[in-house]
């Protein structure tokens, strides 16, 4: 049987998600409450940083085992519920990455950026929107790293690697 325009037209509405875009204000309290919760943590405080670095005060260790804690748990009830996205409504996939050799200098290289900079990239907005204006710097530097990456990483692949 062969299926015409006006039968597809008269067809009814799929069942499928709206995949209409989210526009980026509705996350705008979320991201203030977690810069809040950071904040109040302590992980917007260069010398908790330094303290960590050095073994003298592990207050942030504790919120950093805290947040990987949270985040074990979570992806283990999101594998046994079989989670599914919220925009598109697929199956989400917990897949592992393989291992790449450019982890471990890429690794060692943030871990002295993140030192040097006494700001961890993952709060340097929140600690921004404190003031901490040494901040910029932090910005700068994760944006140039990026930037680097990209550019190695590209004339790696134009070379076959």
């Amino acid at each position: 049987m062969r299926t015409t325009a006006a039968q597809i037209d008269d067809a009814p509405a799929s069942d499928a998600p709206d995949m209409t875009p989210l526009h980026p204000a509705l996350f705008l309290p979320f991201g203030a409450i977690f810069g809040f919760v950071l904040s109040r943590a302590g992980a917007t405080t260069y010398d908790y940083y330094a303290g960590l670095f050095l073994f003298s005060d592990l207050q942030l260790l504790w919120v950093i085992a805290a947040g990987a804690a949270t985040g074990a748990v979570g992806i283990a009830v999101m594998k046994t519920r079989k989670a599914r996205a919220l925009l598109t409504g697929e199956t989400i996939s917990f897949v592992g990455k393989p291992f790449q050799r450019q982890l471990i200098p890429g690794s060692l290289l943030l871990g002295l950026g993140w030192g040097l900079a006494g700001a961890c990239p993952g709060t340097v907005l929140a600690m921004l929107g404190e003031g901490k204006l040494n901040a910029l710097f932090t910005i700068a530097g994760i944006l140039l790293g990026t930037w680097l990456y990209g550019l190695f990483d590209r004339s790696a692949g134009a070379n076959g690697r």
